[in-house]
């Protein structure tokens, strides 16, 4: 195998932002555990003179290429660069492309960066990115009716990157803490349209990222109840018993990345609207 130790060079070449690129790149690497991909993204390579600087990188650290190319030309130069230095290359949108070619009967406008254009997702994604960090942490309770998604859950599950993830997918989130002994905004228990979300975690991992959290910070003694194990098993119970108190929805995050739990939430709230539509 041409790698170096446990490392492989990994090129991703795109004519717009390479998050394609990187997202199939990083999906397949990681069903690799024992070999490492060294990145090398070379986004916006709209040019033959950006795509030198490319092919000459690449001949100086060879490994696997895949492309996100529409230009023929680039295309024809980089694979006859792959081919002459015997590295393996790919066009990941190409295959995809041709498909839908054959099914439709239409040729494709060859627009680069056509999935980036400003149109009303676009600023859907805006707006929602907007709301969602003024309404971060508890903020501005009175507009939670606003949202597409409430999410609550006591410290450290993850509410916030949780948040602006499903944001970037164009949903208005909303989040606010739940803290044993101080009362829940009463504009939480009144909610009609939102969908609330209850995250949960067990008390185990809820002390270890905690710990991990004020080693960062360099916090010092009195966080003993931060980090305690009865103390956040309290919390936990707090929080369930709250969530089944006003029926949300609950999910429970210990296992699961910030994308498992956005993409469960992005269920739950599909589910929800084609149930609204069918009544």
């Amino acid at each position: 195998m041409p790698t170096t130790g446990n490392y492989f060079h990994l090129h991703l070449v795109s004519d717009s932002t390479g998050e394609t690129l990187i997202t199939v790149a990083r999906a397949v690497a990681a069903q690799y555990a024992n070999v490492t991909p060294v990145e090398h993204v070379y986004p916006l390579v709209r040019s033959q003179k950006q795509l030198d600087r490319v092919l000459d990188e690449i001949e100086e650290a060879p490994g696997i290429v895949l492309f996100t190319l529409l230009e023929k030309d680039l295309v024809a130069r980089l694979e006859a660069k792959c081919q002459q230095i015997n590295i393996p290359s790919l066009s990941i949108i190409g295959p995809v492309m041709q498909l839908f070619q054959a099914y439709l009967g239409a040729a494709t406008t060859g627009r680069v960066g056509a999935q980036h254009t400003l149109n009303a997702e676009y600023f859907k994604r805006i707006d929602a990115l907007n709301y969602t960090m003024i309404h971060d942490d508890g903020q501005h309770v009175e507009g939670l009716e606003e949202a597409d998604v409430v999410l609550v859950g006591v410290s450290r599950t993850s509410k916030t990157p949780t948040s602006i993830y499903l944001a970037n997918r164009g949903i208005r989130t909303a989040n606010v803490p739940l803290v044993p002994g101080i009362a829940i905004p009463h504009q939480l228990e009144n909610l009609k349209k939102p969908l609330v979300v209850s995250l949960h975690a067990t008390p185990e991992r809820l002390i270890q990222i905690r710990q991990n959290r004020l080693l960062s910070m360099g916090a010092g003694p009195g966080n003993d109840d931060y980090i305690d194990r009865q103390a956040v098993a309290d919390e936990v119970a707090f929080s369930r018993r709250l969530s089944a108190k006003f029926n949300w929805a609950q999910l429970d995050v210990t296992r699961r990345s910030i994308e498992e739990t956005a993409a469960a939430i992005l269920k739950l709230f599909t589910d929800r609207q084609r149930q609204h539509l069918s009544e």
